[in-house]
């Protein structure tokens, strides 16, 4: 049986969502903080463009519109707000992990194995569908999960939630991309709350304790 050539819908959200996975894992290996910053704004970039592909191709205007916000918050504000707090606070290097680069390079690929093989057991298939950028999509929000356990740093952990929120855009994007706007907005509006919750935990830990490291909070008793 002869399968028909993917789409250039397909073919485009295929692609997208692998680098997706990619800068995702680039995170994970990052020492800077600013390094995993710029990655998660060029993700961003990425999750921007999908909804650019998306609105073309499946003719859906509002997504346009969705792009903009998108590009406004995630590409611009988000990693601005975060550089700014990291040049105030002086502070550059990653937190230290209970495992090595490599020990968390392979649990990120183990449990994005596991991801992307159990949307592939559903055996979704529909010609509207790229069900392999579905996949790849559970597998960023898997990796993400793994950098904000992993890391004990607070700027990791939010960086890794918000990539997270990327991760599950990119799935909203290639099965429900017809929601009303008012849905999708609703999840950037989650994202600046995130943000906000983010900021003024990295100022109160920092004031309190001089560092990100969030080491010390394991100490807590009671």
């Amino acid at each position: 049986m002869v399968h028909p050539a993917p789409s250039t819908f397909t073919g485009a959200a295929d692609v997208i969502s692998v680098l997706v996975l990619l800068s995702e894992f680039a995170m994970l290996r990052a020492p800077l903080l600013r390094s995993q910053i710029r990655l998660y704004a060029f993700q961003s970039l990425v999750v921007t463009a999908l909804a650019i592909v998306v609105a073309a191709s499946q003719h859906i205007g509002e997504l346009y519109v969705l792009a903009a916000l998108s590009f406004l918050l995630k590409v611009v504000i988000v990693p601005a707000i975060v550089l700014r707090f990291l040049s105030r606070a002086e502070v550059d290097l990653a937190g230290s992990s209970a495992f090595g680069v490599a020990t968390m390079t392979l649990i990120a690929i183990a449990v994005s194995v596991f991801g992307f093989f159990s949307i592939g057991a559903l055996h979704l298939r529909s010609t509207a569908l790229p069900s392999t950028a579905l996949a790849v999509s559970v597998a960023v929000v898997l990796v993400a999960f793994v950098l904000i356990v992993l890391r004990s740093d607070v700027v990791s952990q939010a960086v890794g939630f918000f990539s997270l929120e990327n991760g599950v855009s990119v799935a909203s994007l290639v099965v429900a991309s017809g929601l009303p706007l008012i849905v999708d907005v609703a999840f950037l509006f989650d994202l600046l709350v995130a943000v906000v919750v983010f900021g003024v935990l990295m100022r109160v830990h920092h004031g309190r304790t001089k560092t990100l490291s969030t080491e010390p909070l394991d100490q807590l008793k009671g």
